[in-house]
């Protein structure tokens, strides 16, 4: 009996360590748990837009899964420099599922997201680049009708991206506005009225194609951001920089395909929301030190750098076509409030300190 007794707790003690080791081994097989993603974007990874996609969304993930003891973490594939789309397929390729997660870029598709895009038909209203992404995300969080837009485009939006005030960069030299008349400037669909406005005409483009339009004559000059500039050299083909600062202006974010946000658990769901915002500050971050060594770096290279005086500044921004107006008109016709919109956009922006150069607004 003492001997079936002894064998009785030394096979009992056996089979709890067996159960405790199974137990640990479950436990871990349940913190690795893989959920694969792909995030990618049409412009290349030294553009501020998408630099934090892989710093902070990619970059993070993991760790804030891991500091809410989830057991999931993801395995990423990430496509960037147009490996997968170019810029006018950056709204399409997340909401049609060619990749789960990526920068999207409104200025590219600004039929389909007019909300977004609203501050190109404000020019002149915030005075920062912070400014500017707090309010967009702002508005994002408490206004139903930007809500309504990513989920029509099948998005789920986690955090707004923000250019430095629009400058002119030109192969000529520029003392007044009357230089632009009858010149040739490339720009994003969306700042078309504003080169009209200069007395020139807009010739489209985006960043990966202003230095060969610029180089092969296609465009005398360039509406454009210094953090987007000084990387891809165009002072080598426009050698004059008018610093103007049009007001920073949000032009997209990041987001994800709406069924694939879906089919990710809360916790994981909960990680991409927050990480949203955080690629937004370093966004605003990569912005404001990238405009200082966009400018460092220009003026070293050899690029002839002026100031555009204030008084062209109004001038400018009093010239332009009642763009709030024609905005609010054009998306009225589609079924959006857009009075109350641009209203709630233009208070937004004045409740966070903007002056706006012109209360467009108060021209509807």
């Amino acid at each position: 009996m003492q001997q079936s007794r002894r064998s009785f707790l030394l096979t009992s003690a056996a089979a709890a360590g067996a159960a405790a080791t199974i137990s640990s081994a479950s436990r871990l097989f349940a913190a690795e748990e893989r959920l694969r993603l792909t995030i990618a974007a049409s412009h290349p990874i030294t553009d501020p837009p998408v630099t934090p996609l892989k710093s902070v969304i990619v970059g993070r993930t993991n760790a804030e899964l891991e500091k809410l003891k989830s057991n999931y973490r993801i395995d990423w594939t990430e496509a960037y420099g147009g490996a997968l789309y170019n810029f006018r397929e950056t709204l399409e390729a997340v909401s049609g599922g060619v990749t789960d997660i990526g920068w999207i870029g409104s200025i590219f598709v600004p039929a389909r997201l007019p909300l977004q895009n609203i501050m190109y038909a404000t020019l002149f209203s915030t005075n920062s680049v912070r400014m500017s992404v707090n309010v967009m995300n702002e508005l994002n969080d408490k206004n139903s009708w930007f809500q309504k837009e990513w989920a029509e485009n099948k998005v789920v939006f986690f955090g707004a991206c923000v250019a430095d005030g629009y400058h002119l960069m030109t192969k000529f030299p520029v003392s007044s506005l009357a230089d632009f008349k009858g010149k040739k400037i490339v720009g994003a669909a969306a700042v078309a009225p504003w080169i009209e406005a200069l007395g020139a005409a807009p010739v489209g483009g985006a960043l990966p194609t202003f230095y060969s339009q610029l180089q092969t004559g296609v465009a005398d000059g360039a509406v454009i951001h210094a953090t987007g500039a000084w990387p891809l050299k165009l002072h080598e083909v426009v050698p004059y920089l008018t610093l103007v600062d049009t007001g920073p202006v949000t032009y997209g974010g990041v987001g994800m395909n709406a069924a694939s946000f879906a089919k990710m658990p809360p916790d994981v769901q909960k990680v991409l929301r927050q990480l949203g915002r955080a690629y937004s500050e370093e966004n605003v971050r990569l912005v404001e030190e990238g405009y200082e060594t966009a400018i460092k770096g220009m003026t070293a290279a050899g690029a002839k750098i002026t100031k555009m005086p204030e008084s062209d500044r109004k001038k400018w921004a009093a010239s332009a076509p009642p763009m709030g107006k024609l905005w609010v008109n054009d998306n009225e016709k589609r079924g959006i409030p857009a009075r109350e919109i641009l209203t709630d956009f233009m208070n937004t922006v004045r409740a966070h300190g903007g002056k706006p150069l012109r209360d467009w607004d108060k021209e509807t």
